[in-house]
């Protein structure tokens, strides 16, 4: 039996398939990664309307923290409108509305609400 001589053909083929392997195994790492950020993001304003609870508002000290926290995992143009700014009484409701870019680009939008419950 006698070998066919391979061509340049076949090469190509074969290279093209691994590029295109690759950018799209990049493109699902950075996908990943946004998500991950997303979810960070989500657990720090979980741990805040938690905080808003003990005291019926978002007292400036959070509100510095949670503008912190969220500038570190680079979340810009941080808008905290819609939140309860001004104390509330037992058992009333209380909103965390955050939104902002993720990484400077992509817009999201996060509403927790609860009940005060110092």
């Amino acid at each position: 039996m006698k070998k066919e001589p391979g061509t340049v053909a076949n090469i190509m083929v074969t290279g093209i398939f691994i590029l295109s392997m690759t950018v799209l195994m990049i493109a699902f790492l950075d996908d990943m990664h946004l998500i991950q950020q997303k979810m960070e993001v989500n657990q720090i304003i979980r741990r805040y309307i938690l905080r808003m609870e003990t005291t019926g508002y978002l007292d400036d000290a959070d509100r510095a923290g949670l503008l912190t926290e969220l500038s570190e995992q680079e979340v810009a143009e941080i808008d905290l409108g819609g939140t309860t700014i001004d104390q509330v009484g037992y058992g009333e409701r209380i909103v965390l509305e955050v939104s902002g870019k993720l990484g400077g680009q992509y817009a999201f939008w996060e509403k927790k609400s609860s009940t005060a419950k110092y």
